[in-house]
C-alpha cells in the first residue's frame, strides 16, 4: 500500500521549495537573483529575508532529526539567529544548505508510513506527527508571502 498522505506533503513541501504548488510562487524562484546584501538589508522592523529564510529551514533541519531518529531537539528563541554572511559566495552556500534539507525533508517524509502521521511526535504538547510535518508547509508560505513583499519594498527603495 503506498503512502499517500506522507507522499502528499512531501510533495508539497518539495513544492513550496522548488515550485509546481497551487499558489505559483515558490521559495527558489522568490529568491532567485538576490544578493547577500539583499538578503541582509532590514526594513524598518521587519525581519530581513536571511533571517526569515534561516527560520524557515531551522524547523525543517529540526523535523529532519525527529524523522532520522534523534531526539527533538530546537528552540524558537533560536530560530531567527542567521549566522553572518559576507559575501555572495556565503549566500549561495547557505541556500544550497536550504534546498538539500528540503529534498531530506522530501525523501524522510516519502519513506514514513501513512500510520504514522497520527502518532505522538516527540512530545503530546506538539500534536501529530501529520500537525508537525504539514505545519512546515503552512509555515513556509506564511513567511514566503513576507519575503516577496519585502523583495518588493526593498527593489522600490533602491530606485
Amino acid at each position: 500500500m503506498p503512502n499517500n498522505r506522507t507522499s502528499f506533503i512531501a510533495k508539497n513541501l518539495e513544492d513550496f521549495h522548488f515550485g509546481g504548488n497551487w499558489t505559483a510562487v515558490n521559495l527558489q524562484d522568490a529568491l532567485a537573483g538576490l544578493t547577500w546584501e539583499e538578503a541582509h538589508e532590514k526594513i524598518a522592523s521587519l525581519h530581513s529575508i536571511a533571517e526569515l529564510v534561516y527560520h524557515i529551514n531551522y524547523f525543517i533541519k529540526v523535523v529532519n532529526r525527529v524523522l532520522q531518529g534523534q531526539p527533538l531537539a530546537g528552540k524558537d528563541s533560536e530560530s531567527f539567529d542567521v549566522p553572518k554572511i559576507t559575501s555572495q559566495e556565503g549566500w549561495e552556500a547557505f541556500l544550497k544548505e536550504v534546498w538539500d534539507d528540503a529534498r531530506t525533508f522530501t525523501r524522510l517524509a516519502r519513506d514514513l508510513p501513512d500510520q504514522k502521521l497520527n502518532e505522538i511526535f516527540s512530545d503530546p504538547k506538539y500534536g501529530t506527527y501529520e500537525r508537525n510535518l504539514y505545519g512546515l508547509v503552512e509555515h513556509g508560505h506564511y513567511h514566503l508571502g513576507q519575503i516577496v513583499l519585502i523583495r518588493k519594498l526593498l527593489k522600490e527603495r533602491n530606485f
